[in-house]
């Protein structure tokens, strides 16, 4: 559906990433950990497209109005790359914007009774929030977090006021262990003593490495994509990917925001 939703905050919480809270229907209370919203950044039409950002958050807030009921809210989390996101940034509370949304296919929860394993990194992050406040619910959830260098390590006090146990690991050593993140993973692996699922979110090739080290494994993995989306309803077709038998001979292409974001990593062609 689309909605005006008012900003309620909007915060850099590290060099170049920004935590925005808005107001919201009551209907986007039901969203999937995983879907995502369009928002129209300017009402001018420059820049012209919506730019999509996943769901890090629902919850409620009181309206500072005495005897206001509590109302609904969600929470995105972005970075500054061009344009559109510089001019997001920009926005103060009670500033207004043009939303689409909830939109897309989420996360599939799982067995209660199996390990959750949650890889991210910068603003993949986002989606993996509301996944995570879901998961353990139920479950034993471990994150593993990485980055370039610890500015891009989002939101992990949240994570861990969970109870969820993190392991953080950025490339140049700043914060955690030096290395890639999917090294962690592979070591927490080798111990596990029973079976798991994996809940991956973050750079192409961060989720090209986990959807290996899954299929090697056989453990079930699920991946978010960061599309380049237009429309975020399927009309363009500009956010497709190549589906798991694609082929010039026989294309398979699965659409983004409709098909996904969310993709059993096996559905998908990843490089070898």
């Amino acid at each position: 559906m689309q909605f005006t939703a008012m900003i309620l905050s909007n915060i850099e919480v590290s060099p170049g990433y920004w935590r925005m809270r808005m107001t919201a229907p009551p209907e986007c209370a039901t969203a999937s950990p995983g879907q995502f919203i369009m928002v129209r950044v300017n009402g001018a039409i420059d820049p012209l497209l919506r730019r999509p950002f996943g769901i890090f958050d629902i919850g409620t807030y009181r309206p500072s109005q005495s005897g206001a009921q509590p109302q609904p809210f969600l929470e995105i989390l972005y970075r500054v790359v061009g344009k559109g996101t510089a001019m997001l940034s920009t926005l103060h509370s009670s500033d207004l914007l043009d939303v689409l949304g909830p939109l897309g296919k989420g996360f599939a929860l799982g067995k209660p009774d199996e390990e959750k394993l949650i890889v991210g990194g910068g603003v993949g992050l986002a989606p993996l929030y509301l996944l995570a406040k879901e998961l353990v619910k139920e479950s034993k959830v471990r994150l593993f977090a990485g980055g370039r260098t610890r500015d891009d390590i989002l939101c992990i006090t949240e994570f861990e006021r969970l109870g969820i146990e993190s392991y953080t690991a950025t490339e140049d050593g700043s914060l955690g262990e030096c290395g890639l993140v999917t090294e962690a993973l592979l070591r927490r692996l080798d111990r596990l003593q029973r079976s798991a699922t994996i809940y991956a979110c973050g750079p192409h090739g961060m989720l090209n490495a986990v959807a290996q080290i899954a299929a090697e494994r056989s453990i079930p993995c699920q991946v978010s994509l960061e599309g380049y989306m237009a429309c975020g309803v399927g009309a363009c077709l500009g956010c497709v990917v190549p589906g798991r038998s694609h082929s010039p001979e026989t294309p398979d292409f699965r659409c983004v925001c409709t098909e996904g974001p969310v993709f059993e990593s096996g559905e998908l062609k990843w490089r070898e």
